[in-house]
């Protein structure tokens, strides 16, 4: 009879854990819902719009989105992800979307370690002690910052484009006219042209820095809309000039960055395990794998997606970037 029971129980049990898995992933896809239902907490010099979707108690999941793009990025990836059972928070950044300075006495700084300090305090203030973490551009910047500086709030990164971490003295040194030509948005944000044109014609901007970024990928008037509408936060072209004029060294940025500078400036190594990813056909500035593998320590891995991914691999090939932050959780 306890053979039974046992047997029993164990069949209940195995049935049990099927149809809760199953309903997760039916719940799953309700989750897309929760990127109009936009959270809002004090952190640090911000107040932070952010999504949090999937269970509380599931493995945390950063994702960071780029510039000019925002939150709507991880869309298909933070649903999918949560399905899963990860607790995935994608914040807008400084200057985008619902994410607003507390004070109006707060320098409109775009420096990178700026950013990446602010999402150690928004974990600071969500208790989360570590997570793992995930980005494009501004954002795989951002997060190779944090997991350099306090590699301890890091599981794992997946990070486009690689190495991304860089100081104003590697941003003073002339490139080769190829290169330089790729940054031209760059220089013409050193100008007040530039800070006048930006301002006058952000949306158009952003488009155009889509298209040139990902020349295949046929996204549409509702996918971009979506984006464009947290480009109009009042912060985002001040932002945005003083993240590119801090790289090109015509702003000092904020004092209390500088220790954080200083170790940047020696490019330390990321020791915590990585996934670096490269679209097969991005068209923004961006360092060669090879250039870059040694900077990462821990365990390691490179992949390359597709002929036709552009710099915004999780909004062009989501399957794939789930599959790397998974993987990259296991590493």
């Amino acid at each position: 009879m306890f053979t039974q029971f046992t047997s029993s129980a164990l069949a209940l049990t195995v049935s049990l854990g099927t149809v809760m898995s199953c309903q997760a992933e039916v719940t799953g896809k309700d989750y897309t819902a929760a990127f109009n239902q936009v959270h809002q907490i004090n952190a640090g010099d911000l107040n932070v719009g952010y999504v949090d979707i999937g269970p509380k108690d599931g493995q945390p999941v950063i994702l960071l989105h780029g510039w000019p793009y925002d939150l709507h990025s991880y869309a298909d990836v933070a649903p999918a992800l949560a399905a899963k059972g990860y607790r995935v928070i994608v914040p807008s950044l400084r200057g985008y979307g619902t994410t607003r300075f507390l004070s109006d006495k707060t320098p409109r700084n775009g420096q990178p370690s700026a950013l990446a300090k602010d999402i150690v305090n928004l974990m600071d203030a969500l208790n989360i002690k570590q997570a793992v973490f995930a980005g494009y551009d501004w954002g795989a910047r951002t997060a190779d910052i944090v997991a350099a500086l306090w590699p301890e709030r890091v599981k794992s990164l997946v990070s486009v484009s690689g190495y991304l971490i860089g100081s104003q003295a590697v941003g003073k040194q002339p490139l080769p006219p190829k290169a330089e030509l790729q940054w031209w948005y760059q220089f013409y944000f050193a100008t007040e042209r530039g800070a006048q044109g930006y301002a006058k014609n952000t949306h158009d901007f952003a488009r155009l820095i889509w298209s040139q970024a990902s020349p295949d990928w046929k996204f549409s008037d509702a996918t971009f809309n979506a984006s464009a509408k947290s480009l109009d936060n009042p912060d985002h072209v001040a932002v945005t000039l003083s993240n590119y004029r801090w790289r090109l060294g015509l702003e000092k940025g904020e004092h209390k960055y500088d220790s954080y500078e200083q170790k940047l400036a020696t490019l330390p190594t990321i020791s915590v395990p990585t996934i670096t990813i490269e679209g097969g056909n991005n068209g923004a500035p961006h360092p060669a794998p090879e250039a870059y593998a040694s900077k990462f320590t821990g365990k390691y891995e490179h992949r390359t997606f597709g002929a036709t991914v552009g710099h915004n691999p999780p909004q062009e090939d989501p399957q794939d970037f789930v599959k790397a932050v998974v993987d990259a959780d296991k590493l």
